[in-house]
């Protein structure tokens, strides 16, 4: 049976490519209008894959969070954190990582608007450019826009209902404003986000008992957040100046009854307070030769939280916890062309960049942690024929340090190579076969490390970080085909040495939920993506050869399939499955109508969990248009229609059970306005604050 499976899929993916290659022969003078003229849906490069989110009604309906988890191959845990086909992700946002993981990240990603996204980059191969403590991968959240050379204005806006037991309402407003002199450029963007949601939470001591529950909690959370995104541009002949200043704040509150074994009821509110403001100047030298480039960028962020969890019912505060974090980095970038086989380009760079993290508990200081990074690379790219290459190594120094009220940190000071390589064979335009390798490291997260809780906890559960936790060490192999864009078949394994995972465990009727280090881990990772467009159904494959066509302006049904494996020494572990449909239809009047169906199967492990429901199997719908030329694009959305959304884990080694419902059947509509100007019919410089300068990718915040 699964080699008729495996001939069936090999079967598939090779129609895709011969497909693919007589699409190729024929659109040779469609090329510029197809790149130009239209988004892709999705775009795969050799180290990425790139997600349009700005154009996508499905994916930019409600949250961030709520976009990302409809992404094929991405799986988003409450638990487990943020993982994309097998790998974990280090989560940047504009080029720039967060430093924030776990609920933290939830809570930030929750809190934003998925309509102020422009696109998401996962960077399955992140080369020696990429800080080696990126881990596995990285998740690139990109809201900036590009810019125009005249006043641009665009507002969006959104509103949704959940019905899980009650009606609740979600809205969201934000303004981009945009535009450029001959002096300078700027851009501003402006926004909001309501949110009230239901969680609906158990915990089990014994999985095959029902009557030995140890906690039954039913939360109503309400979401605020307030976001300003801005940023400068000067232009000095050739060189440029980009200064940015980005600002969030959230001010969460939770409301939670509960009851389990030992207490009748408990009644709680927590609030939760985050402040994080992010600064960037980035000063760029360019020169004669377009492909030559110094970078000099400075970064300083801010993450300011603060948690508090008060009694109703005995008016007394239970948890007082407030943590701070300074970060700040310095790097400077090179490259330019140098003749290596046919072509090539020779990269360089260096950076510095230090972190601070403080924890109080009731006002008693009980982390005081501090980190440095030094670190410098080089990378080598070239191309012979129909090969690429690329070959590059990347040394940092850490040291780490730091106390608890109790006892020091065991100190971090390690030098450390990180190789890279990668080398990919084209078959022909955007058709490629590539193999990647490459060595990184993650250093533990300060929401691993807080040693305070920053959930919901009664007298059964305790939520804690662990101060002592060591760094992991990754080795990343992959080997993929890829047929313009759509299609692709591919394998990876990760091997990590004192991985990081989250650890349930059990002492008497107390759940104790921390971070540990493992010795080992592998985790496989099997994943096909597959267009099939409707057309095929109906002229046959010989016909649909034949047409012309943008995939993203056609019927067609996309199909996802992934198996995850954890093997974990000493441990017999069980695969996965995670499916994704996704079916595009054009309705008359020009009406997008979309469906999206992901699962994932039951009964195996996710590190030192087992699932004992999907980690995802929701139904959602779209409808959109666009009205005024174009100026104007409304959305209809319909999430988890059938209300089949819900988590449900065993932790290995106890007999505990946890699970969860959140209210994710949802529906509302979006809309984007471009908002006339008095020069509306000025023509677009899409390169407005690169012009020359530009590279790929890039736009006026980012760089």
């Amino acid at each position: 049976m699964k080699k008729k499976i495996l001939v069936v899929i090999i079967n598939l993916i090779g129609f895709s490519i011969g497909f693919a290659q007589e699409k190729s022969k024929g659109i040779k003078e469609l090329d510029e209008v197809l790149i130009t003229k239209n988004k892709k849906a999705i775009e795969q490069k050799a180290d990425r894959t790139i997600f349009d989110f700005s154009s996508q009604a499905h994916l930019n309906s409600g949250s961030v969070l709520e976009g990302l988890k409809k992404l094929p191959g991405l799986i988003v845990s409450e638990v487990a954190g943020m993982m994309y086909q097998g790998k974990q992700l280090d989560v940047y946002m504009d080029a720039r990582p967060l430093n924030i993981s776990s609920n933290e990240l939830n809570a930030f990603l929750e809190g934003m608007p998925a309509n102020a996204v422009e696109r998401i980059e996962v960077i399955t191969q992140p080369g020696a450019e990429f800080a080696a403590t990126s881990g596995g991968a990285i998740i690139n959240i990109i809201t900036s826009k590009k810019s125009k050379n005249y006043l641009s204005a665009t507002y969006s806006s959104g509103l949704n209902f959940t019905t899980y037991d009650k009606l609740r309402s979600r809205f969201n407003n934000s303004l981009l404003l945009s535009a450029k002199n001959k002096y300078f450029g700027w851009q501003l963007n402006l926004g909001q986000s309501y949110r009230e949601s239901n969680l609906k939470s158990s915990i089990t001591k014994d999985e095959n008992d029902a009557t030995t529950n140890l906690s039954q909690t039913d939360a109503d959370r309400v979401t605020r957040s307030n976001y300003a995104k801005s940023a400068l541009t000067f232009d000095f002949k050739n060189d440029r100046l980009l200064l940015n200043y980005d600002v969030n704040y959230n001010n969460n509150d939770a409301f939670i009854e509960g009851n389990g074994f030992g207490f009748v009821s408990s009644s709680d509110v927590s609030k939760t307070k985050v402040l994080r403001q992010d600064a960037v100047a980035t000063y760029q030298k360019r020169f004669n030769d377009k492909n030559k480039k110094l970078d000099f960028k400075f970064n300083f962020a801010r993450n300011d939280n603060d948690f508090n969890l008060q009694s109703v019912i005995l008016n007394t505060a239970v948890l007082d916890n407030v943590a701070l974090q300074d970060f700040y980095n310095f790097k400077i970038d090179y490259s330019q062309p140098i003749k290596i086989l046919d072509q090539g380009k020779f990269s360089f760079g260096t950076l510095y960049e230090t972190l601070f993290f403080e924890t109080k508990n009731k006002g008693i200081t009980n982390l005081d942690y501090q980190r440095r990074t030094a670190a410098t690379y080089l990378e080598l790219q070239s191309s012979w024929e129909k090969f690429d290459f690329i070959i590059g190594g990347r040394t940092e120094d850490y040291a780490i340090s730091g106390k608890t009220n109790t006892s020091d940190l065991i100190p971090f000071n390690q030098f450390r190579f990180f190789p890279n390589a990668s080398m990919q064979y084209n078959f022909g335009p955007q058709i490629f076969f590539s193999i990647n390798y490459n060595k990184k490291i993650s250093l533990p997260s300060t929401s691993s490390l807080n040693p305070n809780n920053t959930n919901y906890q009664n007298q059964n559960i305790n939520y804690s970080g662990n101060p002592q936790l060591e760094a992991t060490i990754f080795d990343n192999y992959e080997v993929k085909i890829s047929a313009f864009d759509y299609a692709f078949i591919g394998y990876n394994v990760s091997s990590a040495r004192n991985q990081v995972i989250n650890r349930v465990l059990l002492n008497n009727n107390l759940v104790s939920n921390t971070s540990i280090n493992i010795s080992e881990i592998k985790i496989h990772n099997f994943n096909i993506g597959l267009p099939l467009p409707y057309m095929l159904f109906t002229k046959g494959l010989k016909e649909t050869i034949k047409m012309d066509f943008n995939p993203d302006k056609i019927n067609f049904l996309y199909l996802y399939t992934g198996y995850q494996k954890h093997q974990i020494p000493n441990l017999n572990t069980n695969g996965y499955w995670i499916f994704n449909l996704m079916s595009q239809v054009l309705l008359p009047k020009e009406i997008k109508f979309v469906t999206n169906f992901n699962y994932t199967t039951t009964g195996g492990n996710y590190y030192y969990f087992k699932t004992t429901k999907p980690f995802s199997n929701s139904l959602d719908m779209s409808f959109s248009k666009k009205f005024l030329a174009g100026q104007l694009s409304v959305s209809l959305n319909f999430d988890d229609i059938l209300n089949t959304n819900q988590q449900g884990l065993t932790s290995v080694g106890t007999p505990v059970l946890l699970e969860n419902k959140f209210d994710t059947r949802r529906f509302g509509f979006t809309l984007n306005y471009k908002i006339p100007t008095k020069n509306k019919l000025a023509k677009e410089d899409p390169n407005l604050l690169n012009k020359d300068k530009k590279e790929e990718n890039s736009n006026t915040i980012i760089n």
